[in-house]
């Protein structure tokens, strides 16, 4: 969503969302994706936070049927809250373009490419924005390349997967080959990055403010599927215990990366600071997660704005290009 949302769509009294004026709300979950069952705990959180406060929002699963649903339900704009291909790569927001339907989050062009892990990363090397070497791997000869030419560790990712799926760290020669073979189930091209040792830290924003960081500690070789989503033993710091200067730094890098990918309203930018303060991007989101283990909503709780004003605000801001 690059256009400027129209002053009608952002009423408010007394400091709040107006609920009466964001009208029939469909809210978009689970598809078809690999994070299907992710989408759908983010989708009925989100539900259940715009019901408590009055909102006239449907929870819609989405499948073949999608666009006879909004059709048919004649709704005034869309949460979408889907996760993965299909639904934050651009396709979604295309549709809904296409159907006059406001919806939240980046539009057409900013989805397809942070959806990319390598075309984002691409942009910012272009910019000259800190982000780890990588290879492209097509073959096994690219493997062997990747590891004369990045070393070990790597970590191997199939770029058009979110949530961690398909990604393995790389720490000697004989698990190059199954790493690889494991991301290529994933549709899309996979990459070998270079292996950055440091800290892990999050930015998430909220329209043009950058929400307090948050610093991920895990027992697991890295932040993987299982330690985002199942594991009770990741710890999520915030504050993340930088100097009030240095998170000011860093918001400064994250902001150019966010705005570099063109994304709008909401997001998460994730980087890792090697042992002598260098932040290196990693990636972008365009559609975070929004369950109980999520890192916006931890984000915006220690800013002050709790999940049902979070969701209320990301909502107002829903629009589209061509309305």
């Amino acid at each position: 969503m690059t256009a400027d949302v129209k002053q009608a769509d952002m009423k408010r009294v007394d400091g709040q969302v107006d609920v009466s004026s964001l009208g029939k709300v469909a809210v978009l979950m689970g598809g078809l994706s690999a994070e299907r069952e992710i989408s759908l705990m983010s989708g009925n959180a989100v539900l259940a936070a715009l019901k408590s406060q009055g909102v006239d929002a449907h929870g819609i699963d989405v499948n073949e049927n999608i666009i006879t649903e909004l059709a048919e339900g004649k709704f005034d704009r869309v949460f979408n809250i889907l996760h993965g291909r299909g639904g934050e790569d651009g396709t979604m927001q295309g549709l809904l373009e296409v159907m006059n339907l406001k919806y939240t989050g980046s539009g057409v062009l900013a989805s397809s490419i942070a959806m990319d892990k390598m075309k984002t990363k691409q942009i910012w090397l272009s910019l000259g924005l800190p982000t780890p070497d990588f290879s492209v791997l097509d073959s096994e000869q690219d493997c062997e390349q990747a590891l004369e030419k990045l070393g070990l560790p790597v970590i191997i990712k199939p770029v058009l997967e979110g949530s961690s799926i398909g990604m393995s760290k790389v720490e000697t020669d004989e698990e190059m080959l199954p790493a690889w073979r494991k991301a290529k189930e994933c549709v899309g091209t996979v990459i070998a990055e270079q292996w950055i040792e440091g800290s892990e830290y999050t930015a998430a924003f909220l329209d043009d403010d950058v929400l307090p960081m948050i610093k991920l500690e895990t027992p697991h070789k890295f932040y993987d599927f299982d330690a985002k989503y199942e594991a009770d033993d990741t710890q999520y710091i915030c504050p993340c215990g930088l100097s009030e200067d240095t998170e000011a730094e860093y918001g400064v890098l994250a902001k150019k990366a966010f705005d570099a990918v063109n994304i709008s309203s909401w997001g998460r930018i994730d980087f890792i600071v090697d042992a002598e303060n260098n932040p290196w991007l990693i990636e972008a989101n365009t559609v975070p997660g929004m369950t109980s283990h999520s890192l916006v909503p931890m984000a915006a709780k220690q800013a002050g704005v709790s999940f049902e004003e979070l969701v209320l605000r990301i909502l107002a801001k829903a629009g589209c290009e061509h309305c």
